[in-house]
Protein backbone atom coordinates (compact mmCIF):
# COMPACT_ATOMS: atom_id res chain seq x y z
CA UNK A 1 0.00 0.00 0.00
CA UNK A 2 1.05 3.45 -0.20
CA UNK A 3 2.33 5.56 2.95
CA UNK A 4 -0.76 6.78 4.99
CA UNK A 5 0.95 10.15 4.22
CA UNK A 6 0.43 10.15 0.03
CA UNK A 7 -1.97 12.67 -0.84
CA UNK A 8 -5.18 11.43 -2.81
CA UNK A 9 -6.81 14.01 -4.65
CA UNK A 10 -9.12 14.81 -7.59
CA UNK A 11 -8.67 17.21 -10.46
CA UNK A 12 -9.96 19.82 -12.65
CA UNK A 13 -9.86 22.81 -15.17
CA UNK A 14 -11.72 26.38 -15.31
CA UNK A 15 -12.73 25.82 -18.79
CA UNK A 16 -13.68 22.87 -18.38
CA UNK A 17 -15.93 23.07 -15.83
CA UNK A 18 -16.75 26.90 -14.47
CA UNK A 19 -19.39 28.10 -17.15
CA UNK A 20 -20.14 31.78 -16.38
CA UNK A 21 -17.92 33.02 -19.90
CA UNK A 22 -19.22 36.34 -19.92
CA UNK A 23 -19.94 36.74 -16.15
CA UNK A 24 -18.82 39.37 -13.47
CA UNK A 25 -16.48 41.02 -15.52
CA UNK A 26 -14.74 37.94 -17.51
CA UNK A 27 -12.85 38.62 -20.46
CA UNK A 28 -13.01 36.05 -23.01
CA UNK A 29 -10.02 33.56 -23.75
CA UNK A 30 -9.29 31.59 -26.60
CA UNK A 31 -11.10 28.87 -25.68
CA UNK A 32 -14.97 31.27 -25.43
CA UNK A 33 -13.63 32.14 -29.01
CA UNK A 34 -12.38 28.60 -30.40
CA UNK A 35 -15.68 26.68 -28.89
CA UNK A 36 -18.27 29.28 -30.45
CA UNK A 37 -16.78 29.10 -34.10
CA UNK A 38 -19.39 26.23 -36.11
CA UNK A 39 -17.44 22.95 -36.83
CA UNK A 40 -14.76 23.07 -34.17
CA UNK A 41 -16.27 21.18 -31.17
CA UNK A 42 -18.35 17.80 -31.43
CA UNK A 43 -21.83 18.27 -31.93
CA UNK A 44 -20.83 22.11 -32.22
CA UNK A 45 -20.77 22.51 -28.24
CA UNK A 46 -18.68 24.60 -26.22
CA UNK A 47 -17.89 25.06 -22.48
CA UNK A 48 -19.99 28.74 -22.02
CA UNK A 49 -22.39 26.83 -19.29
CA UNK A 50 -20.28 23.50 -18.43
CA UNK A 51 -21.02 22.47 -15.26
CA UNK A 52 -21.36 25.74 -14.09
CA UNK A 53 -18.87 25.50 -11.18
CA UNK A 54 -19.10 28.92 -10.93
CA UNK A 55 -22.29 28.92 -9.43
CA UNK A 56 -22.14 25.42 -7.79
CA UNK A 57 -18.56 25.33 -6.39
CA UNK A 58 -19.71 24.82 -2.81
CA UNK A 59 -21.79 21.71 -4.07
CA UNK A 60 -19.03 20.11 -5.54
CA UNK A 61 -16.56 20.69 -2.51
CA UNK A 62 -19.16 19.80 0.01
CA UNK A 63 -19.06 16.77 -2.23
CA UNK A 64 -15.52 15.71 -2.18
CA UNK A 65 -15.24 16.37 1.73
CA UNK A 66 -18.00 14.12 1.88
CA UNK A 67 -16.21 10.93 -0.29
CA UNK A 68 -12.85 12.38 1.68
CA UNK A 69 -11.09 13.69 -1.04
CA UNK A 70 -8.07 15.40 0.10
CA UNK A 71 -6.39 17.76 -2.06
CA UNK A 72 -8.63 19.01 -4.71
CA UNK A 73 -6.36 20.40 -7.84
CA UNK A 74 -8.27 23.61 -10.24
CA UNK A 75 -6.70 25.76 -12.80
CA UNK A 76 -7.12 29.67 -12.79
CA UNK A 77 -8.93 31.45 -15.60
CA UNK A 78 -6.47 34.50 -16.20
CA UNK A 79 -9.09 36.51 -18.30
CA UNK A 80 -11.51 35.99 -15.37
CA UNK A 81 -8.93 38.19 -13.18
CA UNK A 82 -7.53 39.92 -15.93
CA UNK A 83 -10.00 40.30 -18.84
CA UNK A 84 -7.60 41.64 -21.37
CA UNK A 85 -4.74 39.35 -20.23
CA UNK A 86 -2.57 42.74 -19.22
CA UNK A 87 -1.32 42.58 -15.48
CA UNK A 88 0.81 45.71 -14.96
CA UNK A 89 0.14 48.99 -17.15
CA UNK A 90 2.78 51.01 -18.36
CA UNK A 91 3.12 52.81 -14.96
CA UNK A 92 3.49 49.40 -13.15
CA UNK A 93 -0.34 49.25 -11.90
CA UNK A 94 -2.30 46.53 -11.57
CA UNK A 95 -6.22 45.87 -12.29
CA UNK A 96 -7.53 43.13 -11.59
CA UNK A 97 -11.49 42.49 -11.74
CA UNK A 98 -12.32 41.52 -7.91
CA UNK A 99 -14.96 39.61 -8.76
CA UNK A 100 -12.94 37.09 -10.42
CA UNK A 101 -10.44 37.17 -7.95
CA UNK A 102 -13.33 36.69 -5.31
CA UNK A 103 -14.15 33.31 -7.00
CA UNK A 104 -10.95 31.98 -6.68
CA UNK A 105 -10.97 33.05 -2.92
CA UNK A 106 -13.72 31.74 -2.54
CA UNK A 107 -12.79 28.32 -3.60
CA UNK A 108 -9.82 28.07 -1.64
CA UNK A 109 -11.38 29.40 1.28
CA UNK A 110 -14.19 26.60 1.31
CA UNK A 111 -11.41 23.68 0.50
CA UNK A 112 -9.42 25.07 3.67
CA UNK A 113 -12.74 24.74 5.76
CA UNK A 114 -13.53 21.63 4.49
CA UNK A 115 -9.96 19.93 5.32
CA UNK A 116 -9.55 20.14 1.71
CA UNK A 117 -5.75 20.78 0.25
CA UNK A 118 -6.17 23.38 -2.71
CA UNK A 119 -3.61 22.70 -5.77
CA UNK A 120 -3.53 25.85 -7.71
CA UNK A 121 -2.21 25.25 -11.61
CA UNK A 122 -1.93 29.23 -13.12
CA UNK A 123 -2.57 28.27 -16.81
CA UNK A 124 -4.60 25.20 -18.37
CA UNK A 125 -4.74 26.22 -21.47
CA UNK A 126 -7.10 29.36 -21.89
CA UNK A 127 -5.13 32.49 -23.04
CA UNK A 128 -7.29 35.88 -22.93
CA UNK A 129 -8.11 36.81 -26.05
CA UNK A 130 -6.78 40.13 -26.23
CA UNK A 131 -3.59 37.82 -25.93
CA UNK A 132 -3.97 36.31 -28.49
CA UNK A 133 -4.81 38.71 -30.47
CA UNK A 134 -1.54 39.74 -30.00
CA UNK A 135 0.20 36.87 -31.18
CA UNK A 136 -0.16 34.73 -28.36
CA UNK A 137 2.15 32.55 -27.83
CA UNK A 138 4.23 33.03 -30.56
CA UNK A 139 4.90 35.92 -29.36
CA UNK A 140 7.82 36.15 -26.62
CA UNK A 141 6.64 39.25 -24.71
CA UNK A 142 2.96 36.58 -23.73
CA UNK A 143 5.89 34.82 -21.59
CA UNK A 144 6.99 38.51 -19.80
CA UNK A 145 3.38 39.20 -18.85
CA UNK A 146 2.48 35.59 -17.49
CA UNK A 147 5.12 35.98 -15.09
CA UNK A 148 3.76 39.08 -13.91
CA UNK A 149 0.19 36.94 -13.87
CA UNK A 150 2.02 34.05 -11.97
CA UNK A 151 3.53 36.65 -9.66
CA UNK A 152 0.22 38.36 -8.73
CA UNK A 153 -1.40 34.82 -8.41
CA UNK A 154 1.62 33.79 -5.36
CA UNK A 155 1.74 36.99 -3.67
CA UNK A 156 -2.58 37.25 -3.49
CA UNK A 157 -3.00 32.99 -2.49
CA UNK A 158 0.28 31.68 -1.17
CA UNK A 159 -1.12 32.63 2.78
CA UNK A 160 -3.05 29.75 1.97
CA UNK A 161 -2.16 27.60 -0.86
CA UNK A 162 1.26 25.97 -0.32
CA UNK A 163 1.63 24.03 -3.78
CA UNK A 164 1.54 26.40 -7.50
CA UNK A 165 2.36 25.22 -10.87
CA UNK A 166 2.99 26.89 -13.47
CA UNK A 167 1.46 25.42 -16.75
CA UNK A 168 -0.20 22.37 -17.52
CA UNK A 169 0.32 20.20 -20.67
CA UNK A 170 2.82 22.71 -22.92
CA UNK A 171 3.27 20.14 -25.28
CA UNK A 172 -0.80 19.64 -25.96
CA UNK A 173 -0.93 23.53 -25.79
CA UNK A 174 1.70 23.51 -28.72
CA UNK A 175 0.95 20.06 -30.64
CA UNK A 176 -3.13 20.27 -30.63
CA UNK A 177 -3.58 24.23 -30.63
CA UNK A 178 -0.65 25.54 -32.83
CA UNK A 179 0.20 22.41 -35.07
CA UNK A 180 -3.10 19.94 -35.61
CA UNK A 181 -5.50 23.03 -35.17
CA UNK A 182 -7.78 20.79 -33.26
CA UNK A 183 -7.56 22.94 -29.90
CA UNK A 184 -7.79 27.06 -29.74
CA UNK A 185 -6.52 29.01 -31.15
CA UNK A 186 -6.56 26.49 -33.81
CA UNK A 187 -3.54 26.89 -35.92
CA UNK A 188 -1.64 24.75 -38.51
CA UNK A 189 1.86 25.83 -38.37
CA UNK A 190 5.58 24.93 -39.35
CA UNK A 191 7.21 22.81 -37.03
CA UNK A 192 9.83 25.90 -36.32
CA UNK A 193 6.62 28.12 -35.10
CA UNK A 194 5.38 25.87 -33.42
CA UNK A 195 9.01 24.78 -31.59
CA UNK A 196 8.83 28.63 -30.58
CA UNK A 197 5.79 27.75 -28.68
CA UNK A 198 7.28 25.27 -26.76
CA UNK A 199 10.05 28.03 -25.95
CA UNK A 200 8.06 30.67 -24.61
CA UNK A 201 5.68 28.43 -22.58
CA UNK A 202 9.54 27.07 -20.99
CA UNK A 203 10.29 31.12 -20.89
CA UNK A 204 7.09 31.95 -19.49
CA UNK A 205 7.55 28.87 -16.86
CA UNK A 206 11.05 30.14 -15.74
CA UNK A 207 10.16 33.64 -15.78
CA UNK A 208 7.09 33.18 -13.20
CA UNK A 209 9.35 30.70 -10.53
CA UNK A 210 11.66 33.07 -10.24
CA UNK A 211 8.86 36.15 -10.20
CA UNK A 212 7.19 33.69 -7.83
CA UNK A 213 9.79 32.57 -5.14
CA UNK A 214 10.11 36.26 -4.59
CA UNK A 215 7.14 37.32 -3.34
CA UNK A 216 5.88 33.90 -1.88
CA UNK A 217 4.47 34.87 1.88
CA UNK A 218 5.74 31.15 3.01
CA UNK A 219 7.33 28.04 1.51
CA UNK A 220 5.55 27.27 -1.47
CA UNK A 221 5.82 24.09 -4.06
CA UNK A 222 6.31 24.81 -7.22
CA UNK A 223 5.99 22.59 -9.89
CA UNK A 224 4.39 22.25 -13.97
CA UNK A 225 2.37 19.45 -15.58
CA UNK A 226 4.00 17.39 -17.84
CA UNK A 227 2.79 15.01 -20.56
CA UNK A 228 3.82 13.06 -23.37
CA UNK A 229 4.63 9.57 -24.95
CA UNK A 230 5.72 6.82 -22.18
CA UNK A 231 7.05 3.44 -22.62
CA UNK A 232 7.18 -0.08 -20.48
CA UNK A 233 8.92 -3.11 -21.58
CA UNK A 234 6.75 -6.47 -23.08
CA UNK A 235 9.49 -8.28 -20.57
CA UNK A 236 11.32 -7.44 -17.59
CA UNK A 237 14.53 -7.79 -19.44
CA UNK A 238 17.06 -5.87 -19.35
CA UNK A 239 17.30 -5.62 -23.22
CA UNK A 240 13.45 -4.74 -23.25
CA UNK A 241 13.42 -2.17 -19.49
CA UNK A 242 16.72 -0.33 -21.69
CA UNK A 243 14.90 -0.21 -25.14
CA UNK A 244 11.82 1.50 -23.33
CA UNK A 245 13.56 3.89 -21.12
CA UNK A 246 15.46 4.89 -24.33
CA UNK A 247 11.96 5.38 -26.68
CA UNK A 248 10.65 7.59 -23.63
CA UNK A 249 12.77 10.01 -24.81
CA UNK A 250 13.09 10.19 -28.38
CA UNK A 251 11.72 13.15 -30.06
CA UNK A 252 9.40 11.43 -32.63
CA UNK A 253 9.63 12.63 -36.07
CA UNK A 254 6.30 13.96 -37.38
CA UNK A 255 4.87 14.32 -33.59
CA UNK A 256 7.25 16.49 -32.17
CA UNK A 257 5.36 18.27 -29.37
CA UNK A 258 3.88 14.71 -28.16
CA UNK A 259 7.31 14.35 -25.37
CA UNK A 260 8.34 14.80 -21.84
CA UNK A 261 11.83 15.59 -23.57
CA UNK A 262 11.61 18.93 -25.26
CA UNK A 263 10.26 21.05 -22.28
CA UNK A 264 11.21 18.86 -19.24
CA UNK A 265 15.03 18.95 -19.89
CA UNK A 266 15.01 22.57 -20.65
CA UNK A 267 13.10 23.45 -17.37
CA UNK A 268 14.64 20.55 -15.16
CA UNK A 269 17.69 19.91 -16.75
CA UNK A 270 18.80 23.59 -18.19
CA UNK A 271 19.40 22.25 -21.45
CA UNK A 272 18.36 22.27 -25.19
CA UNK A 273 17.07 18.99 -26.36
CA UNK A 274 18.89 16.89 -29.20
CA UNK A 275 16.47 18.08 -32.41
CA UNK A 276 19.39 16.36 -34.60
CA UNK A 277 17.53 13.69 -37.06
CA UNK A 278 13.70 15.45 -36.72
CA UNK A 279 12.31 17.09 -39.83
CA UNK A 280 13.17 20.07 -38.61
CA UNK A 281 15.79 20.35 -41.98
CA UNK A 282 12.52 20.07 -44.05
CA UNK A 283 11.63 23.75 -43.11
CA UNK A 284 12.36 25.83 -46.45
CA UNK A 285 15.24 28.39 -45.52
CA UNK A 286 16.70 26.40 -42.01
CA UNK A 287 17.85 23.63 -44.14
CA UNK A 288 21.31 23.87 -42.43
CA UNK A 289 19.73 24.24 -38.48
CA UNK A 290 20.86 20.90 -36.73
CA UNK A 291 20.72 22.19 -33.07
CA UNK A 292 18.01 23.88 -31.06
CA UNK A 293 19.73 27.22 -30.09
CA UNK A 294 20.40 28.33 -33.29
CA UNK A 295 16.90 28.82 -33.86
CA UNK A 296 15.95 31.97 -34.83
CA UNK A 297 13.37 32.37 -31.36
CA UNK A 298 16.00 31.43 -29.24
CA UNK A 299 18.27 34.07 -27.20
CA UNK A 300 21.15 34.49 -25.22
CA UNK A 301 20.57 33.86 -21.67
CA UNK A 302 17.21 32.46 -22.27
CA UNK A 303 18.16 28.95 -21.04
CA UNK A 304 19.53 30.59 -17.90
CA UNK A 305 16.09 32.17 -17.81
CA UNK A 306 14.21 28.23 -18.19
CA UNK A 307 16.42 26.59 -15.81
CA UNK A 308 14.81 27.63 -12.47
CA UNK A 309 14.90 24.81 -9.39
CA UNK A 310 11.57 23.60 -8.92
CA UNK A 311 10.04 21.04 -6.07
CA UNK A 312 7.91 18.50 -7.94
CA UNK A 313 7.25 17.37 -11.43
CA UNK A 314 3.75 16.87 -12.01
CA UNK A 315 2.86 14.13 -14.58
CA UNK A 316 -0.42 13.39 -16.51
CA UNK A 317 -0.76 9.99 -17.91
CA UNK A 318 -3.72 7.94 -19.42
CA UNK A 319 -1.88 5.26 -21.37
CA UNK A 320 1.86 4.47 -22.56
CA UNK A 321 3.58 2.11 -25.22
CA UNK A 322 4.62 -1.68 -24.80
CA UNK A 323 8.07 -1.56 -26.00
CA UNK A 324 11.02 -4.74 -26.62
CA UNK A 325 14.41 -4.71 -27.85
CA UNK A 326 13.70 -4.72 -31.36
CA UNK A 327 11.07 -1.91 -31.14
CA UNK A 328 6.99 -1.04 -30.65
CA UNK A 329 4.73 -3.70 -29.66
CA UNK A 330 1.46 -3.26 -31.89
CA UNK A 331 -2.12 -3.72 -30.13
CA UNK A 332 -4.22 -7.32 -30.55
CA UNK A 333 -7.36 -6.59 -32.68
CA UNK A 334 -9.67 -6.31 -29.78
CA UNK A 335 -6.98 -4.95 -26.98
CA UNK A 336 -9.04 -2.49 -24.60
CA UNK A 337 -9.33 0.69 -25.37
CA UNK A 338 -11.37 3.73 -23.63
CA UNK A 339 -14.27 5.72 -24.67
CA UNK A 340 -11.62 7.86 -26.64
CA UNK A 341 -10.10 5.00 -27.99
CA UNK A 342 -7.18 5.47 -26.21
CA UNK A 343 -5.73 2.39 -25.07
CA UNK A 344 -5.61 0.62 -21.96
CA UNK A 345 -1.77 0.39 -20.59
CA UNK A 346 -1.73 0.13 -16.43
CA UNK A 347 2.28 -0.88 -17.21
CA UNK A 348 3.44 3.10 -18.07
CA UNK A 349 2.36 3.33 -14.50
CA UNK A 350 5.46 1.55 -13.30
CA UNK A 351 8.22 1.49 -15.70
CA UNK A 352 7.28 5.24 -17.60
CA UNK A 353 7.23 6.96 -14.09
CA UNK A 354 10.51 4.91 -12.75
CA UNK A 355 11.85 6.86 -16.51
CA UNK A 356 10.77 9.73 -15.64
CA UNK A 357 12.41 10.17 -12.05
CA UNK A 358 16.01 8.67 -13.18
CA UNK A 359 15.97 11.43 -15.54
CA UNK A 360 14.72 14.23 -13.78
CA UNK A 361 15.81 13.17 -10.37
CA UNK A 362 12.86 15.34 -8.72
CA UNK A 363 9.42 13.95 -6.71
CA UNK A 364 6.47 13.67 -8.75
CA UNK A 365 2.78 13.86 -8.84
CA UNK A 366 1.00 12.22 -10.76
CA UNK A 367 -1.46 15.21 -11.68
CA UNK A 368 -3.76 13.42 -14.05
CA UNK A 369 -4.80 9.50 -14.79
CA UNK A 370 -8.28 8.47 -15.50
CA UNK A 371 -11.01 6.95 -17.97
CA UNK A 372 -13.36 8.13 -20.52
CA UNK A 373 -16.55 6.13 -20.21
CA UNK A 374 -19.53 6.44 -21.82
CA UNK A 375 -21.45 6.63 -18.79
CA UNK A 376 -25.25 6.90 -18.48
CA UNK A 377 -27.74 6.74 -15.55
CA UNK A 378 -29.06 3.26 -14.72
CA UNK A 379 -32.75 2.31 -14.55
CA UNK A 380 -32.36 2.26 -10.77
CA UNK A 381 -31.11 6.09 -10.80
CA UNK A 382 -27.37 4.93 -10.07
CA UNK A 383 -24.28 5.23 -11.92
CA UNK A 384 -22.57 1.95 -12.45
CA UNK A 385 -19.04 2.39 -14.39
CA UNK A 386 -17.51 -0.45 -13.56
CA UNK A 387 -14.85 -0.34 -16.47
CA UNK A 388 -13.75 2.63 -14.69
CA UNK A 389 -13.14 0.65 -10.90
CA UNK A 390 -11.35 -1.91 -13.04
CA UNK A 391 -8.84 1.06 -14.86
CA UNK A 392 -7.85 2.74 -11.69
CA UNK A 393 -7.63 -0.99 -9.93
CA UNK A 394 -5.00 -2.14 -12.32
CA UNK A 395 -3.29 1.30 -12.96
CA UNK A 396 -3.01 1.67 -9.23
CA UNK A 397 -1.80 -1.36 -8.66
CA UNK A 398 1.04 -0.76 -11.02
CA UNK A 399 1.88 2.72 -9.76
CA UNK A 400 2.20 0.76 -6.35
CA UNK A 401 5.08 -0.73 -7.69
CA UNK A 402 7.03 2.29 -8.75
CA UNK A 403 6.33 3.69 -5.32
CA UNK A 404 7.38 0.43 -3.71
CA UNK A 405 10.96 0.49 -5.84
CA UNK A 406 11.68 3.34 -4.47
CA UNK A 407 10.20 6.36 -6.60
CA UNK A 408 9.20 9.56 -4.30
CA UNK A 409 5.34 9.79 -5.96
CA UNK A 410 4.11 12.31 -3.77
CA UNK A 411 0.16 12.09 -4.53
CA UNK A 412 -2.54 10.87 -7.16
CA UNK A 413 -5.14 12.83 -8.19
CA UNK A 414 -7.72 11.28 -10.52
CA UNK A 415 -9.23 12.95 -13.60
CA UNK A 416 -11.73 14.31 -13.18
CA UNK A 417 -13.87 15.17 -10.16
CA UNK A 418 -17.12 15.72 -12.25
CA UNK A 419 -17.73 15.30 -16.07
CA UNK A 420 -16.95 17.96 -18.24
CA UNK A 421 -16.75 19.64 -21.13
CA UNK A 422 -14.02 17.28 -23.03
CA UNK A 423 -12.07 20.32 -25.60
CA UNK A 424 -13.08 19.21 -29.25
CA UNK A 425 -14.62 15.95 -28.05
CA UNK A 426 -17.18 17.94 -26.06
CA UNK A 427 -19.61 16.45 -23.79
CA UNK A 428 -19.65 13.15 -25.03
CA UNK A 429 -16.88 11.55 -23.17
CA UNK A 430 -17.02 11.74 -19.25
CA UNK A 431 -14.32 11.26 -16.88
CA UNK A 432 -15.57 12.20 -13.89
CA UNK A 433 -16.09 10.20 -10.79
CA UNK A 434 -19.45 12.29 -10.48
CA UNK A 435 -21.23 12.47 -12.85
CA UNK A 436 -23.30 15.73 -14.10
CA UNK A 437 -26.60 15.67 -16.42
CA UNK A 438 -26.07 19.09 -17.98
CA UNK A 439 -29.36 19.64 -18.64
CA UNK A 440 -30.17 19.91 -15.25
CA UNK A 441 -27.09 20.42 -13.62
CA UNK A 442 -27.82 17.35 -11.51
CA UNK A 443 -24.83 15.71 -9.95
CA UNK A 444 -24.88 11.78 -9.49
CA UNK A 445 -21.30 10.52 -7.74
CA UNK A 446 -20.52 7.26 -10.01
CA UNK A 447 -19.90 3.70 -7.87
CA UNK A 448 -16.34 4.67 -8.80
CA UNK A 449 -16.89 7.31 -6.81
CA UNK A 450 -17.23 5.41 -3.64
CA UNK A 451 -14.44 2.90 -4.59
CA UNK A 452 -12.28 6.06 -4.57
CA UNK A 453 -13.16 6.62 -1.36
CA UNK A 454 -13.53 3.57 0.55
CA UNK A 455 -9.57 3.44 -1.27
CA UNK A 456 -8.36 6.72 0.24
CA UNK A 457 -10.04 5.15 3.93
CA UNK A 458 -8.03 2.47 4.41
CA UNK A 459 -4.75 4.21 2.76
CA UNK A 460 -4.92 6.72 5.33
CA UNK A 461 -5.50 4.26 8.60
Amino acid sequence: MFDKNFLWGTASSSYQIEGAFTEDGKGLSIWDTFSNKPGNIAHDENGNKACDHYHRYREDISLMKNLGIQAYRFSISWSRIFPDGIVKDSDGNIRYNKAGLDFYDNIVNFCLENNIKPFITIYHWDLPQALEDKGGWLNRETAFVFADYAEFICKHFSDRVTNIATINEPQIISGLGYMLGLHAPGKKLDTVSVLSVIHHLALAHGLAVTKMRAVAKQPVKIGFSSTGGLCYPSKECDEDIDAARAECFNIVKGNMTFNHTIFCDMTCLGRYPDIAGTELHLEPGLEKIGHYEELPFVKKGDIELIHQPIDYLGINVYNGHEINAAGYINKKPGSPRTALGWPVTPGVMNYGIRYLYERYNLPIYIFEDGLACNDIISLDGKVHDSNRIDFLTRYLTDLEKAYKAGVPILGYFHWSFTDNFEWHSGYDPRFGLVFVDYETQQRIPKDSAYWYSDLIKKSSN
